[in-house]
């Protein structure tokens, strides 16, 4: 059933039904008409025939080859009926068991009748509409397959540019549906002077023109991005000689309460800083990771002894991982970072296989982030909810540069669950 409410087998069904429609239409009023006209040959002829027969009674002549009767029992009752009234008329009907045509007028009281077979031309009529069935059921197929060709073009055409939308909605910038524009012109062979080059007429293709749309739109896009990502690199790269001068110069500052809030300011704005070149090396797509096998359980407890914030880390079930745990490292240090500081305590890690699960018993995750994932800089309202600023960013980042499944949601009882699945390593062998 979902294939038949596809877009390929709409137009093909409906061009079909529109096309049964309009064979339907002209075989009735092809019928009609040729079976008007046979049947009027035929009783034009009747008619003639009953008028040579009436001559010939009037004058008690012989009747010739015509087969005529008074008052013959198989005489239809209409018919009868109209020769009654003095009038003459002619209608198709039966003798003997054979279908004939009918002609009857008065003579002295009495109906003398002619009749004529019309076997021959009743088979002719069933010829006729079987033709014109047997046509309208071949170009109903003929119309069908050319529609299904027809839709089947359009469907492609329309699936591939949807699967790009798709694309540049996850974030892959550089697809492109790539469907080739119609030529406004073109030159002849010989490219002399006298040469027509008049433009050639362009054809419209809506499809085509929705497919330039969104490549120009993801153009336009990608640009605009490039363009930001570039910004934010230079002055990160810009702020951090400037930084690193003022720290050394800092510490070279009488001991007392404003050297340590100079100096915790700036220690700030240095992070700050490198965290906006990670982002931007990542974005870039310039970073690579170095994968080996690596005990997970032991990683995790090393990772969060070294991020200096409390957790309970607990190995259900321990497992060897393909990851690099410099950058492991640094996710789990900026979600436990996180968990701290727009979570509350105990802040809980676990081990199960190659899924690591932080969670805290905070207000959880802002349904913007779980639905769309972390932006940078938004930090929402502390009063309301948790923020998500360049930290989860990173994390995003680095979870796709270790190919980590990343996943982000709250807990029934309350508090954030970041959920990682890791690629599976295969154990060392022994010896």
């Amino acid at each position: 059933m979902r294939a038949l409410s596809s877009l390929r087998w709409k137009i093909a069904l409906t061009t079909t039904a529109v096309c049964c429609a309009v064979a339907a239409a002209l075989g009735i009023l092809v019928h009609n008409v040729v079976a008007r006209q046979i049947v009027g040959e035929v009783r034009a002829k009747a008619e003639a025939d009953l008028d040579h027969a009436l001559g010939h009674y009037e004058y008690g002549t012989s009747h010739g080859d015509v087969d005529v009767a008074l008052d013959p029992p198989d005489l239809p009752g209409p018919l009868r009926e109209l020769v009654t009234r003095g009038d003459t008329g002619s209608m198709v009907g039966s003798r003997r068991g054979e279908p004939v045509m009918w002609a009857a007028g008065p003579a002295d009281d009495q109906a003398l009748a002619i009749w004529i077979p019309y076997g021959d031309t009743r088979d002719r009529l069933r010829h006729i509409d079987t033709a014109i069935l047997a046509s309208a059921a071949l170009a109903a197929g003929v119309v069908a397959l050319a529609g299904l060709f027809l839709a089947g073009r359009i469907s492609r055409r329309l699936a591939t540019t949807a699967a790009v939308a798709r694309r540049i909605s996850s974030g892959d910038l550089n697809a492109r549906v790539g469907f080739p524009a119609d030529a406004e012109g073109h030159d002849g062979a010989g490219g002399g002077e006298g040469q027509d080059r008049r433009p050639a007429r362009r054809s419209r293709d809506e499809v085509r023109d929705v497919a330039q749309a969104l490549d120009s739109m993801a153009e336009s896009l990608q640009a605009r991005l490039d363009a930001e990502k570039r910004f934010t690199a230079d002055v990160a790269h810009e702020l951090r000689t400037p930084l690193t001068g003022s720290l050394a110069a800092a510490a070279l500052l009488p001991e007392g309460r404003p050297k340590e809030m100079i100096n915790d300011r700036l220690k700030a704005l240095h992070r700050l800083t490198e965290d906006l070149l990670e982002i931007s090396r990542l974005d870039s797509g310039v970073e690579r990771a170095e994968p080996a096998r690596v005990e997970l359980g032991r990683a995790v407890r090393r990772a969060v002894a070294a991020s200096g914030h409390e957790a309970a880390v607990r190995v259900l079930r321990d497992a060897v991982v393909l990851t690099d745990r410099r950058r492991l490292d640094r996710i789990l240090a900026n979600l436990l970072v996180n968990s701290h500081k727009h979570g509350r305590p105990p802040v809980e890690v676990t081990v199960e296989g190659p899924v690591v699960v932080v969670r805290d018993h905070g207000p959880g995750y802002p349904p913007e982030l779980i639905e769309q994932g972390p932006q940078r800089f938004r930090t929402g309202d502390p009063g309301r909810g948790r923020g998500h600023g360049l930290g989860l960013t990173i994390v995003l980042g680095q979870a796709a540069v270790l190919e980590i499944g990343l996943t982000f949601a709250n807990a029934p009882d309350g508090g954030a669950v970041t959920t990682l699945r890791l690629p599976v390593g295969r154990l060392p062998e022994a010896g």
